[in-house]
């Protein structure tokens, strides 16, 4: 038959064996054939996916260190130590993708044999192999949840403390290379270095609100940090201290001066996102948020009572008001990236599935084994219209105008899409 003559590169003898009884006795046997059927379509569909993910996530992982490594100038102990931090973003964005490439492999590979023609031939539904793949996609997608969570809850905020646990590090890997380290707060040159200690070093730094630096030049100077409380400190000798420019002193000896340490790394300590959140603070934080929203209102209107009763009206004028009405809606806003930052988590794993969805009835249809033209055929349209529509609803609910449930139309787009696609298959 059909499918004894096309399937010997992708199905063992026993598949075949199986195929010739289920031939010769049709009434029995399903249930063996549809076990020996799933069976290798998973562990072929898992076999191309552990690979393709293996190489992709290499290939991001290297990109996303690289790129850390060469804005901060990073030696080898803190790029190892930022390691398990990245790996979570680079499989966050190679998973989705890998699975496409898996399934149109396997299913691209499948078609091309005729196989799908062959089950069909023998009465199965082609949906008996595309639900194994529809089921691993469904679990792939549950772990791509929890990888999104800590792609951007634990990784970035992983890194940052490596950087700054490391600063002492990267500022002498700086000025050992290009005798200068500077940011937006200060900036350190030298002569050269030797060892630990700078020579003839020179440290521009603002302080005090002044828009002039203060200036320190000294003989030798060396960097300590001390993490504990949050500063650098850097010990001069024979120093000499420039105070924006209005006179100067002279220290003679070692004299230190601490820095702190986000003036140092010119890394800012800003409010985490709620894009940064881990799940288990979303829900505590939409708490707290509509208790500070409730709290602002009720202020606002006991102080419009207060102007009424006491009759001074100009009280209420827009430029009074402009402050509170600020707060509320930075508070309003807080909470509706609150609200949106679950069912985006959610709809980027499930993205899995619905690439799926996509690929299995494409390569069906394409029944060519080229791979890439398969999967761009698949991968284009999902470029054009899930990820702009994934984007605009995602910012349109940040901003309230639309429910933050709306941010999943773009996997519906495309579960609606694959289902067509799917019965297509089935009939055709």
């Amino acid at each position: 038959m059909l499918l004894t003559k096309k399937c010997h590169f992708h199905y063992p003898a026993c598949l075949l064996k199986y195929v010739s009884d289920f031939t010769r006795h049709p009434a029995t046997r399903h249930l063996p054939l549809l076990r020996i059927l799933t069976r290798y379509i998973v562990f072929d569909l898992l076999k191309v996916f552990g690979l393709t993910l293996t190489v992709m996530t290499a290939f991001l992982f290297v990109i996303l260190v690289g790129k850390e490594a060469v804005e901060n100038g990073l030696g080898l102990v803190p790029i190892m130590r930022i390691l398990p931090y990245v790996l979570p973003q680079a499989m966050q964005f190679a998973v989705p993708g890998t699975m496409l490439l898996a399934t149109v492999t396997v299913y691209g590979r499948i078609a091309s044999s005729n196989e799908f023609v062959a089950v069909k031939s023998m009465g199965i539904s082609p949906m008996t192999m595309v639900w194994p793949t529809l089921i691993l996609a469904t679990l792939v997608s549950f772990g791509a949840v929890l990888l999104n969570d800590a792609a951007v809850s634990w990784g970035p905020g992983g890194v940052q403390r490596v950087l700054l646990e490391s600063l002492e590090e990267i500022v002498y890997g700086r000025l050992r290379t290009t005798r200068s380290y500077s940011n937006n707060q200060l900036k350190v040159s030298v002569r050269r270095v030797e060892g630990r200690q700078l020579i003839q070093p020179t440290l521009q730094y603002f302080s005090g609100g002044s828009d002039k630096p203060t200036t320190i030049t000294a003989d030798v100077a060396e960097i300590r940090s001390d993490s504990q409380n949050e500063v650098i400190v850097v010990v001069f000798t024979n120093a000499e201290v420039d105070l924006h420019g209005k006179g100067s002193i002279y220290h003679p000896g070692e004299f230190e001066q601490p820095i702190a340490l986000a003036d140092f790394s010119g890394r800012k300590a800003r409010k985490r996102s709620p894009s940064q959140y881990p799940y288990s603070e979303i829900g505590p934080s939409k708490v707290e948020q509509s208790a500070l929203i409730s709290h602002l209102k009720q202020e606002m209107t006991a102080e419009t009572a207060r102007v009424l009763m006491t009759g001074r009206m100009y009280e209420l004028s827009p430029a009074s008001w402009k402050s509170k009405q600020t707060a509320l809606r930075i508070a309003n806003s807080q909470l509706y990236r609150l609200n949106t930052e679950p069912y985006r988590r959610w709809a980027n794993g499930f993205s899995c599935l619905c690439f799926v969805m996509i690929g299995a009835p494409m390569a069906i249809r394409l029944r060519h084994g080229e791979i890439w033209g398969s999967f761009f055929a698949c991968f284009l349209p999902i470029l054009l219209v899930y990820y702009p529509m994934l984007a605009g609803c995602l910012d349109l609910a940040k901003d309230g105008v639309i429910p933050p449930q709306a941010v999943w139309l773009g996997n519906i787009v495309l579960a609606f899409w694959g289902v067509w696609l799917l019965r297509r298959v089935v009939r055709f």
